[in-house]
């Protein structure tokens, strides 16, 4: 897997939104996953497509992904948006 060091997450983290080029940001409606491989290949293949999953576009609009450190997990706030799209 992707491993990214200390200053790799900082930097990506540390993108301000509001002065990115937003062309130059990663579309997230490109990335293409093989759902038919292992968990451990999709997360890599998505890291590797995505290069920064703090900051990366949808469309025209630039997102910045923050999450506190002693909050829910991605995992959990993945959850929650498919339970409130499906209700």
């Amino acid at each position: 897997m992707n491993s990214f060091s200390d200053n790799d997450i900082a930097s990506m983290k540390s993108v301000d939104i509001r002065s990115v080029d937003k062309e130059s940001l990663v579309d997230l409606g490109s990335i293409q996953i093989d759902s038919s491989k292992p968990v451990q290949e999709r997360i890599q293949s998505f890291l590797q497509q995505i290069q920064n999953p703090y900051c990366f576009r949808i469309g025209d609009v630039a997102v910045k992904v923050n999450y506190k450190q002693d909050g829910p997990s991605f995992q959990q706030n993945f959850e929650e948006v498919l339970r409130s799209v499906h209700d």
